[in-house]
């Protein structure tokens, strides 16, 4: 999916809250042991303590989703904003690798698959997490370090 990805424009948008963006923001299914997992893999990685996460079912979650043409009530879809700018499926997950830097790096690979085989591959995923990893509930991981870079 392209999204509309002009720098900030969320920061303009009057449905959604105002919230620190300083650093990137991985909006996330609050309910997905998958999404949980990789949230505390974020914050393991994360040595800068920069990353913050927000639950796709929370108000500021879900006006976000919109803001960028996606369904807040679909968790199968997942938003990372880097610098204001807006990535969502497996661009999101090489943009994260970036990010973290290192060896993560390499997760930029996938970029070299065609867009509508990255889409495909994350929405299967995606479809099948719960089936494959079962439910967690993201704002209740006792990991300190996903607590204290949750925006609720």
């Amino acid at each position: 999916m392209t999204l509309r990805n002009t720098q900030y424009s969320y920061r303009d948008a009057p449905d959604v809250p105002a919230f620190s963006d300083e650093g990137p923001v991985c909006v996330m299914d609050a309910n997905c042991a998958l999404c949980a997992h990789s949230a505390m893999w974020i914050a393991r990685n994360d040595h800068r303590g920069e990353f913050r996460i927000v639950p796709l079912q929370s108000d500021l979650g879900a006006a976000l989703m919109q803001h960028y043409g996606l369904d807040p009530d679909d968790p199968n879809s997942w938003l990372f904003l880097e610098e204001g700018r807006a990535y969502s499926g497996l661009d999101a997950l090489a943009h994260v690798g970036r990010r973290l830097g290192g060896g993560w790096r390499s997760l930029s690979v996938v970029l070299i698959l065609p867009r509508p085989v990255r889409n495909v591959l994350y929405r299967f995923v995606a479809r099948n997490r719960y089936r494959w990893f079962g439910t967690a509930n993201l704002c209740f991981v006792p990991d300190p370090e996903v607590r204290k870079r949750l925006i609720k």
